[in-house]
């Protein structure tokens, strides 16, 4: 038996097919390669000009800082009551550290804005050894 009598008695028109097909689909996906090949050398030569237009988006990103609007407690003077009994319980003077810790832990709100408030105000004002002392003139 030769020809396609064997390749129909051994079900070989079926794999055959197959076998087209894959060969088919390999050459579409092959020239359509081939066909958009001179746009990757065209990015490969102009791979200098997207790297700075990249890089000078990066630097405008970090030149151009995040504004935040700090959020203060409306009410500064509870607020300082709750700070100045934490302050009494450390005893002064005290590392900004320790009280930012013990303010987180207790609750209080927005700590950081509200420690950094009351130093522009200067109810807590530095000493010379790199601590803080609370302001007792005001």
């Amino acid at each position: 038996m030769f020809g396609l009598e064997a390749i129909i008695a051994h079900d070989g028109l079926g794999i055959s097919v197959i076998g087209i097909s894959i060969v088919f689909v390999s050459l579409v996906l092959l020239s359509f390669a081939v066909s958009q090949i001179h746009k990757l050398i065209e990015l490969w030569d102009k791979k200098k000009i997207s790297y700075q237009r990249v890089k000078k988006l990066q630097q405008k990103d970090q030149k151009t800082p995040s504004v935040s609007v700090p959020t203060v407690p409306q009410d500064v003077q509870r607020a300082s009551r709750q700070f100045k009994l934490l302050i009494e319980w450390m005893g002064e003077p005290f590392p900004l550290p320790k009280l930012l810790d013990l303010s987180e832990k207790c609750g209080l709100s927005h700590p950081h804005s509200t420690i950094n408030e009351f130093i522009k105000c200067e109810l807590i004002i530095p000493d010379e050894n790199g601590y803080y002392v609370w302001n007792k003139q005001l």
